[in-house]
């Protein structure tokens, strides 16, 4: 089940190469919520590591995402997988072609999750 967010925004970080060969990339969005704005991480990975190239700091966007959930050391973990990005003010569509799916819901083969660094 896809979810979509519009805001703001604050940070795009560089790529994470692991040595699995695993790549992520974590962009932080601003969404107005009443008197106190939330700070939103989303992460992409693998080819969707590339939706971020072209966007700026301060540009509003809508973000198309999946919830994903697991359990590391007795511990649970949520990620926002983000894997269509949409700038509403100049109608561009940032997905890599317009039948852009979803990332696969499970790891890639080879992936270790040691490598995780949480």
């Amino acid at each position: 089940m896809a979810y979509d967010l519009t805001g703001k925004i604050k940070l795009i970080q560089e790529a994470k190469t692991f040595d699995s060969g695993f790549t992520k990339r974590e962009m932080v969005v601003i969404v107005e919520d009443g008197r106190y704005p939330q700070e939103i991480n989303l992460e992409f990975v693998q080819d969707k590591v590339s939706l971020l190239d072209n966007l700026q700091v301060g540009q509003e966007v809508t973000v198309t995402f999946d919830i994903r959930g697991r359990e590391y050391n007795g511990r649970y973990f949520n990620n926002l997988q983000g894997w269509k990005i949409t700038s509403p003010g100049a109608e561009t569509d940032y997905t890599q072609d317009s039948q852009s799916s979803p990332p696969p819901s499970a790891p890639p083969s080879g992936f270790d999750d040691t490598d995780i660094p949480f």
